[in-house]
């Protein structure tokens, strides 16, 4: 037969963690699959705003400029500038080097004769640079609705679309996104950011860029409102501007009348509708192309994995953890994978999703709280039974050996009077019967003690040890328990020597108190070689009574000194000595002490013998005999 090592129990320790482990992520991974099934594009693009609103400050590429007719240019023009003007303007942004210019509005609003219209229409058409966007973005076989009506039905205009999250994603109605290309047609953006990096041309190099439906889209790297220079329509048609400053820039012109909300976009820094002009969301949008900073999602995969580990992690710790602990730990790995999601937006422009992983922490955590409470109660009930057993058994226990302990001391006293009688009686008796009698009286004597050392115990146990304190002298209590055991210590040649300074009269339990003594004067004797000493003192300090016992024997190990006042508990250097005893003994002095709101402690050293220190307090804080 083969006795199972120590290392097969760590084993299979080792082994039933793993199993708990592994259902415990079965379970994770189930509510990550379920919680993965939540639509969170609204609460995810909420974090995405956060992440742009809180992002630090980044110039813009310093290529565009923006022109606005504002309400004081229609004051200044009786309505919307005509014809004749825009053309002029036109030709000063030309003149001035600038490298393209895009008209955003409804060109063919502006007033003007035929003659006027169609002679801006010859500027337009005929300059390659100058272009007129559209909102719209016309199907395959339909580019002719591309073009204006008469007078400017040669002008082509070319798609600039807004997005916005209305129907998809977050359903908002924020923009956030920019489109490339519709069924295979660049947009107007794209060409225009060409002009300083040509390689977005090729929309496989654009930063981040998706396929969605029948779109190529991109995330927009927003700067803040009003980044971009602006200038007024009158001021350059007024001559009042500096014209040098259009020189090499995409110059876009657009409307800011507050009339209109499709003039006007929701941005990421504010949902309120005129937040954001066109122009300057066409200027962030051209920006981000010529940077190629466009903001990269992180593929579902990346969600997935978070998912996972937030859940595992979270039910790991609920059911692992002390709650104030697990929840301090889980609220901190949450707080930290924010910030390092934050911090990947910031430096890297990477959105890496964070709905999903913060609401599987905060479910799993609530949704796995009560099971473990559950659990928890069934345990305590569990301990609770077993403890209210254990306590039957444990009274039951002292009820017994206090009944058997009492029954025990009417025999022994019967035998410790008939020792006395035989030891007394005139009769003469042999030597050998007089060592059998004497013999006899102290095994007597040793098992009184024991049975009173098991009746105190009892008390102590059911608590019903009560001081009866009494003004006495400890130094009389002393002395008492000197000459009680002064034979036996001769019986050893042992000699006792005592250094007992005056003190004033305490308020004690004597009989307690005499217990206690005794124990340590018959224990230093018992463990004290012969022709040794051992000296007992008492003195006053500061406001205690302090009692020594020193004595000369093989000491206390320093491993085994917190263990020596416990119940039943016997050094090993006297288990094997032919010397018995309870193990209660100093358990009691200790009890006893204690009792007295004093101390015992001991100080030993291996080989060296051992002193026990009693402190008793000068008065008793309130007691009464």
């Amino acid at each position: 037969m083969t006795i199972p090592s120590l290392f097969d129990d760590i084993s299979t320790a080792d082994s039933g963690q793993k199993r708990v482990f592994a259902l415990r992520a079965a379970f994770a991974l189930i509510m990550a699959f379920l919680i993965a099934q939540i639509n969170l594009d609204y609460v995810e693009s909420w974090f995405y705003d956060l992440r742009v609103a809180t992002k630090p400050y980044t110039a813009n590429s310093n290529n565009i400029e923006l022109v606005y007719i504002k309400p004081t240019t229609v004051q200044t023009h009786k309505g919307l500038p005509d014809a004749r003007t825009q053309e002029a303007t036109l030709q000063k942004l030309l003149d001035a080097g600038a490298k393209a210019v895009v008209y955003d509005f409804a060109i063919s609003e502006s007033p003007g004769s035929d003659d006027e219209k169609n002679s801006w229409e010859a500027s337009i058409v005929h300059n390659k640079n100058v272009f007129v966007a559209t909102k719209d973005t016309p199907l395959k076989g339909e580019e002719k609705s591309l073009y204006l009506a008469d007078p400017l039905e040669q002008v082509r205009t070319v798609p600039a679309p807004k997005t916005s999250d209305t129907i998809n994603f977050a359903k908002d109605s924020v923009t956030r996104r920019m489109m490339l290309s519709y069924q295979g047609s660049t947009m107007l953006q794209v060409y225009l950011a060409s002009l300083f990096n040509p390689a977005v041309l090729d929309l496989n190099n654009v930063r981040g860029n998706f396929s969605f439906y029948e779109t190529v889209q991109a995330y927009i790297d927003f700067h803040r409102p009003r980044t971009f220079p602006d200038t007024t329509f009158d001021t350059i048609a007024d001559n009042g501007a500096d014209l040098s400053k259009f020189k090499d820039k995409i110059v876009l012109i657009g409307t800011d009348l507050n009339i209109s909300e499709s003039d006007y976009i929701r941005t990421p820094y504010s949902k309120i509708p005129s937040s954001m002009t066109r122009i300057e969301m066409q200027a962030n949008i051209i920006d981000t192309l010529i940077r190629n900073s466009s903001p990269i999602k992180a593929p579902p995969y990346v969600n997935w994995i978070l998912l996972a580990l937030v859940s595992v992690l979270a039910i790991q710790i609920v059911l692992s953890m002390r709650p104030a602990t697990g929840l301090m730990i889980l609220v901190g790995t949450l707080f930290g994978f924010s910030v390092v999601a934050f911090a990947f937006f910031w430096l890297f422009g990477i959105w890496i999703p964070m709905a999903h992983p913060l609401l599987a922490g905060f479910l799993c955590y609530y949704f796995f709280i009560p099971y473990r409470l559950i659990i928890e109660n069934r345990r305590s009930w569990e301990y609770y039974q077993k403890n209210k057993l254990l306590s039957q058994v444990e009274e039951l226990k002292t009820n017994f050996i206090s009944m058997m302990s009492h029954d025990l001391k009417t025999p022994i006293a019967r035998i410790q009077g008939m020792s006395d009688v035989i030891l007394s009686d005139v009769t003469p008796i042999s030597s050998q019967q007089r060592e059998a009698v004497d013999t006899i009286k102290h095994s007597a004597d040793d098992l009184l003690k024991f049975i009173n050392a098991i009746l105190n115990y009892g008390r102590i146990e059911s608590q019903g040890v009560q001081l009866h304190l009494q003004t006495k002298d400890i130094n009389n209590v002393l002395q008492e328990v000197i000459r009680k055991h002064e034979f036996l210590a001769k019986v050893k040649r042992i000699q006792i020597v005592s250094e007992l300074d005056p003190l004033f009269p305490i308020p004690m339990d004597a009989d307690l108190m005499k217990q206690v003594l005794s124990n340590l004067v018959e224990n230093a004797i018992k463990y004290s070689p012969e022709d040794t000493k051992i000296m007992i003192t008492s003195e006053e300090k500061d406001d205690f009574v302090v009692i020594q016992v020193t004595d000369q024997g093989p000491g206390i190990p320093q491993d085994e000194l917190n263990n020596i006042f416990m119940k039943f508990f016997r050094s090993k250097n006297v288990k094997s000595s032919p010397i018995k005893g309870s193990g209660l003994g100093l358990y009691l002095a200790k009890y006893f002490t204690e009792l007295h709101r004093g101390r015992i402690f001991v100080e030993s050293n291996d080989g060296k013998g051992s002193t026990f220190t009693v402190e008793l307090p000068m008065e008793q804080g309130g007691l009464h005999a």
